[in-house]
């Protein structure tokens, strides 16, 4: 691909030998290990380059997971600095975008099945004994213990949203595993049992509602409601899904839809329409992780319900992001072509310190978050990469980290990077770019029985898997 940026054209990049390295054993680790013992001075073909990438961010979920339970912690922060003291915390969304990572290892043999055995089991083992709120697990939980560690005062117990992306990842082991051999059968069926256990229908409260938190001491004080479009879909889609504690259908349409269209919009950006409301971000749409978590498993190619083609609302957003970072109306350094994506991550604070906003059009500082430009591999895969090499090849020595591309960087302000890693943002990297090289994710969740059911009742086809 050609990359606006003449500068490129003579720029000769030292491969370490440490990148190629697999982070598992066996001979394919001996071939790469003989065949690297020589650095290229060659420039990396975007192929190399997503693998690379891909490989690295990967040891976030597996170098660098929580030991014991195996799960992802919230934050890894490589100099040891936990100011927090949260190194043993783990997060229950990111370490669902964890076990979609791991299955992707073992797709591209980073590490092996038996590996991934290995460590899925423990993951298992862990989340069965943890402490769970009507079948959902906590925003955060103690990676020694397997007790809740509040996310805040009040958001001490169960939180669904956190719980449908781990379940996202849970239906996907299953899938993965379910025709293996009888030790894989076995850890399949562990998985099953899981996310079987969420009590979807108890968190509408008796509503046509689905409500976020429950807490066995404030109830359902916390009274978030999941109206209206953000990262939320996939809960609904699981909600569902569930055989045992599903929601009906008019919880998605009267809340979710607001009243059956209500979330529905006229608004049109960059010649782009948004297509649905954005919560608090119509003009532009919100930050790209709307367009990341619910889509690492429900696969949006040909997607429709009565309100939106998912495609086009995912791929809209994200271009309108990327068209946004081009104009660059605030003037930012770096902004352009191939140095753009708005979305929740670390941040610069005024005072130069490490803070943490949701990044989007509306909420421009003039950081950049490497997850939201790659993480959209599979919708702008040309605009994508471009980001992906600018990043790697122009910033290396400020952004590039043990786990990949450190969560947040301004050009702006003298080459700032948080050095600093968030499982939200690792996992949909892996995720997605397994998806945009393999389709795998989406095809083992699109293809799980009770995901179709529960998709056709609220309404959805898919021109891609046949419903």
């Amino acid at each position: 691909m050609k990359i606006k940026n003449t500068s490129l054209k003579s720029l000769v990049i030292a491969i370490p030998a440490l990148l190629f390295v697999a982070c598992g054993g066996g001979s394919k680790e001996e071939k790469e290990q003989a065949a690297t013992e020589k650095e290229t001075t060659e420039k990396l073909t975007d192929e190399q380059l997503v693998d690379v990438v891909q490989k690295e961010t990967f040891k976030y979920f597996w170098d660098y997971a929580e030991p014991n339970s195996g799960l992802a912690r919230e934050r890894y922060h490589p100099d040891g600095n936990y100011p927090q003291n949260d190194a043993h915390v783990v997060t229950t969304g990111g370490s669902g975008f964890g076990l979609m990572a791991i299955l992707s290892g073992i797709n591209q043999e980073y590490i092996t099945r038996e590996q991934g055995v290995e460590r899925l089991t423990r993951i298992a083992d862990f989340l069965d004994k943890a402490d769970r709120f009507h079948g959902a697990w906590p925003h955060w939980m103690n990676g020694n213990t397997g007790k809740v560690q509040p996310f805040g005062k009040k958001d001490n117990g169960g939180d669904l949203v956190e719980t449908a992306f781990l379940c996202e990842g849970i239906i996907c082991v299953r899938e993965f595993f379910k025709d293996g051999t009888d030790e894989e059968k076995a850890l399949s069926q562990k998985f099953d049992k899981l996310w079987k256990g969420v009590e979807w229908n108890w968190y509408t409260n008796n509503q046509n509602k689905l409500f976020w938190h429950w807490s066995p001491e404030y109830n359902w004080e916390m009274n978030f409601a999941l109206e209206g479009y953000n990262e939320c879909l996939i809960t609904y889609v699981l909600g569902a899904s569930s055989p045992d504690h599903a929601i009906k259908p008019e919880v998605y349409h009267e809340c979710w839809a607001r009243n059956g269209g209500g979330i529905k919009s006229d608004n049109v950006k960059y010649d782009l329409p948004l297509i649905l409301k954005h919560n608090g971000a119509e003009e532009f749409g919100g930050p790209l992780f709307w367009a990341h978590y619910s889509y690492v498993g429900l696969d949006p190619n040909k997607l429709t319900d009565k309100y939106a083609n998912y495609w086009d609302v995912n791929y809209n957003q994200t271009k309108i992001d990327y068209l946004y970072c081009v104009e660059n109306p605030k003037g930012y350094k770096g902004y352009g072509e191939n140095y753009w994506g708005l979305t929740a991550s670390y941040t610069r604070s005024e005072d130069g310190t490490v803070g943490y906003t949701a990044h989007m059009p509306s909420n421009d500082r003039g950081v950049i978050s490497p997850t939201a430009a790659i993480s959209s591999i599979v919708y702008t895969p040309k605009e994508s990469i471009a980001a992906m090499r600018n990043f790697y090849e122009n910033y290396k020595s400020t952004i590039w980290g043990p786990a990949g591309f450190y969560d947040a960087h301004s050009a702006e302000y003298d080459n700032w990077a948080a050095k600093r890693y968030l499982a939200i943002d690792q996992g949909p990297m892996v995720a997605m770019i397994e998806n945009y090289r393999t389709g795998l994710l989406w095809d083992l969740f699109m293809n799980a029985p009770e995901v179709q059911e529960g998709l056709n009742k609220l309404g959805f086809h898919s021109g891609k898997y046949g419903f």
